[in-house]
């Protein structure tokens, strides 16, 4: 069964009830629906966001508090004369002691770095004493935590561990031959500076610093028990609603595997827009309550005295005139209210005149016929004359006379367009043809006195023209510009496509106009008189003016004794109409 919708077949109260589901009910709904789930979304967004550059942020903190430890390192590995140093074999304790405190002392005071804690240089040299920040590479190091961590990386650039709650840097200082002793650099990090910056991070959730065996090492959570035991990240227990960020130190050597993650609940992010639920629900109920009140009333005052208008309707369909009590109103029902009561009133006079009007309904069909009959007439004329003519350029050509049956043909050209056309509009190259056939005539007037030349854009012959447009204004350059000029006339027409216009540009070296004459012309072309039936230049730019209003361009330049020129501008028109 084909269900088909008329709305003209609904009753006005059920159309009202439904203009305002459409209108106000379900415009509403959306709206409300869509702003809220797009604020949610962009509340979202914007924590996500700001969460990444959070996390961002502090992966860069941390990555600048160890590059000081790493520049540290890197200060003593390439010193050669402290390696040298504390890797060559002293001959008493004395020898030590002056090389201590005139060279090694000032090379290892303390360098004031915010993000270090401490520094010791280990060395298994037996000739070097422990003392400050020099210290024996005894058994005891080397069976400690952080230690055998370092030992188990081979390059040359430290190694970052964590140990005993504390995170460190190991330079081995081998950079130098030194003899076969085995000497290193232990950098302890500023821990309380790390918490800092964990607990003063932007982040809005839990972070982790994680180790490339994805153990956690450190964080600004308090519920996990990642400083007493190994507690892998992945074991971790995330809300259901948790919402994941990583940043990772690859490409920095010393940090590879190195991961900061951050762990934000998304119902915390989101209870703002929770808040605003009820201020939502609420601003809805009154967008509901206030137009359905309002729409009440106007649809009650239209309805009403609609359906008494349609009950004296078909009082009348019955023949009983009754008229619609007088009423103070003055919107359009109102005025159809007494535009009903006229009507009843004068429709006996209507019935008695209905046949008069038959009549005149009859007389003006005949009139019609008539017409047509006279554009026949006026269409079979122009066909015999084309015929005629036809005839002659024949007889001209038995006769030899070429140049006389290609005038004529020329002219039977012309004719045949003008018969031919059926339409208002035509395209560009079969104008230009047109023009070409009436220079050829022109041309066998003048003889050599004439030459023409006709140039146009290929991406111009396809778009459509009002048809003879372009003529009159070739027909006057032709003929005024060249009959009073005594040199050689030469006509140039041009057409191109610039951007999205058509140009058309007319140039002649005829006899030109005055400075006065050529103001008088174009008064003449652009005053609004009746344009009769006159078929020249003013003609042409009349039918401009119908089919462009103001979307065409006209300007006409000349000069006394130096000729004419004339440019037309239209908007583009392709295909057929």
């Amino acid at each position: 069964m084909k269900i088909h919708l008329n709305l003209n077949y609904m009753k006005l109260r059920d159309k009202l009830l439904l203009m305002y589901l459409l209108s106000v009910f379900i415009p509403i709904v959306v709206t409300n629906i869509v702003f809220y789930q797009v604020t949610t979304a962009n509340v979202r967004s914007q924590k996500t966001s700001d969460a990444a550059a959070a996390l961002d942020n502090l992966k860069n903190d941390l990555r600048v508090m160890i590059d000081q430890a790493v520049g540290l390192s890197y200060s003593f590995y390439a010193d050669p004369i402290f390696n040298k140093t504390i890797a060559r074999p002293f001959v008493s304790q004395m020898e030590y002691i002056e090389t201590y405190n005139a060279y090694l002392v000032g090379t290892l005071a303390d360098r004031h770095i915010q993000g270090v804690r401490w520094y010791q240089v280990y060395t298994d040299n037996p000739t070097v004493l422990a003392s400050g920040y020099i210290d024996k590479l005894a058994e005891t190091i080397r069976h400690t935590d952080w230690y055998i961590q370092s030992n188990a990386s081979t390059a040359s650039y430290p190694s970052f561990v964590y140990s005993g709650d504390t995170f460190s840097l190991i330079q081995k200082l081998n950079n130098y031959h030194t003899g076969g002793i085995e000497q290193l650099m232990k950098i302890d990090l500023n821990t309380e500076l790390l918490r800092q910056k964990f607990m003063s991070s932007a982040f809005n959730g839990k972070l982790y610093l994680v180790d490339p065996a994805g153990t956690i090492r450190f964080g600004n959570s308090m519920e996990e028990d990642w400083r007493t035991r190994k507690l892998q990240f992945e074991d971790i227990a995330l809300p259901r609603s948790a919402q994941l960020f990583e940043a990772d130190y690859t490409g920095i050597n010393y940090l590879e595997g190195w991961t900061l993650h951050g762990v934000m609940d998304e119902e915390l992010v989101l209870n703002e827009v929770r808040k605003s639920r009820s201020f939502v629900i609420w601003l809805a109920c009154i967008n509901f309550v206030l137009p359905t009140i309002i729409i009440a009333a106007m649809s009650r005052s239209l309805h009403v005295r609609l359906v008494r208008i349609l009950r004296h309707m078909k009082k009348v369909k019955s023949q009983n005139f009754q008229t619609i009590p007088h009423e103070d109103a003055r919107d359009e029902i109102g005025q159809l209210t007494l535009e009903f009561n006229r009507m009843t009133e004068t429709i006996h006079t209507l019935i008695n005149e209905v046949y008069v009007a038959d009549i005149q309904k009859k007389d003006l069909e005949l009139k019609q016929q008539q017409a047509q009959l006279h554009a026949l007439h006026s269409q079979i004329n122009p066909h015999f004359l084309f015929n005629t003519l036809e005839s002659v350029r024949m007889r001209s050509l038995i006769k030899g006379e070429k140049e006389t049956a290609k005038i004529i043909h020329n002219m039977a050209q012309i004719f045949r367009k003008s018969i031919s056309w059926s339409q208002n509009e035509v395209k560009v190259s079969e104008e230009l043809e047109l023009i070409r056939s009436f220079l050829e005539i022109q041309k066998y007037r003048f003889g050599d006195k004439l030459e023409y030349s006709v140039v146009a854009d290929p991406a111009a012959l396809e778009h459509r023209i009002p048809k003879m447009v372009i003529l009159p204004f070739v027909e006057n350059a032709s003929i005024h510009g060249m009959e009073s000029s005594p040199e050689r006339g030469i006509i140039t027409i041009s057409v191109s496509v610039q951007r999205d216009r058509l140009i058309f540009t007319l140039r002649d070296n005829g006899a030109g106009m005055s400075g006065d004459k050529l103001e008088e012309l174009q008064r003449y072309l652009t005053q609004d008189s009746e344009i009769g039936d006159k078929v020249g230049m003013k003609n042409a730019y009349y039918r401009l003016k119908l089919c462009y209003p103001s979307r065409f361009d006209f300007s006409i330049t000349s000069q006394k004794g130096e000729g004419t020129c004339i440019r037309i501008g239209l908007p583009q028109e392709l295909g057929n109409k």
